[in-house]
């Protein structure tokens, strides 16, 4: 069965064009011009993932998120400006699952759904597409970290830490070769491939937000290592 995708969006374009662009994809689209509308529809008739924009009139995303999670746990990507690290980070908090900063590629925003999807698949037994014949990924312990690709779940010192699809990508590919220096334009590679160009800081502001996410539930951790104008690695065992 298809999955439906809701999207929320007061600039129209930007509905119509990913719209069609999932519905290629083989994706059921509703689309919402404001956060109102799109907040009863998804209490009454609930779709399998949700694009937010942040910046809407009335109603913008981050109040929509808030209203939602009181009485359900979607998956949410939102769409941010650039610039918005602040809201990015709130939104986070409050329980987005990924973010996409405008101007963004539809294949990145595709792919990131599929990625979301098939962990929300798997976390609920059902079968994911591909599942029978494709390898199973084995869970990766690096010491005191352990990160499940499958699943897409990570612990560390066996407790759950959540991080988004992006973060969960950059830090499994530091962790698979401890020691070894990944620079921003490697990692940029992994997490968003090559259809988009991203700032390397970019990679910066996710470097922090994975300490961060560590840090509250182990002050000390200290496995990512910077190496000033060279890049990243994890810290060897």
């Amino acid at each position: 069965m298809a999955h439906v995708i809701a999207l929320v969006d007061d600039d129209r374009n930007i509905l119509t064009s990913v719209s069609i662009a999932l519905q290629a994809e083989g994706f059921i689209t509703r689309v919402y011009t404001d956060g109102q509308s799109a907040l009863k529809a998804l209490q009454d008739d609930e779709p399998d993932l949700a694009v937010f924009d942040i910046k809407m009139p009335q109603m913008d995303g981050m109040e929509l998120l808030r209203r939602l999670r009181e009485f359900s746990a979607l998956p949410v990507i939102f769409l941010t400006s650039k610039d918005d690290e602040l809201d990015e980070a709130l939104g986070l908090a409050m329980g987005a699952d990924d973010y996409i900063a405008k101007p963004f590629s539809q294949r990145l925003l595709i792919a990131r759904i599929r990625a979301i999807l098939r962990r929300q698949d798997l976390a609920s037994g059902k079968p994911v597409d591909g599942d029978a014949d494709a390898p199973r990924e084995e869970k990766m312990v690096r010491g005191r970290l352990t990160m499940d690709p499958a699943r897409h779940k990570v612990e560390w010192d066996g407790k759950p830490v959540t991080l988004t699809v992006t973060e969960f990508l950059i830090l499994e590919t530091l962790a698979q070769r401890p020691g070894v220096v990944k620079s921003r334009n490697q990692l940029l590679d992994v997490a968003y491939h090559d259809d988009v160009y991203v700032d390397d800081r970019t990679i910066d502001s996710h470097i922090k937000r994975i300490r961060r996410k560590f840090r509250a539930i182990a002050p000390d951790f200290d496995a990512i290592e910077t190496l000033y104008g060279v890049g990243y690695r994890f810290g060897e065992e």
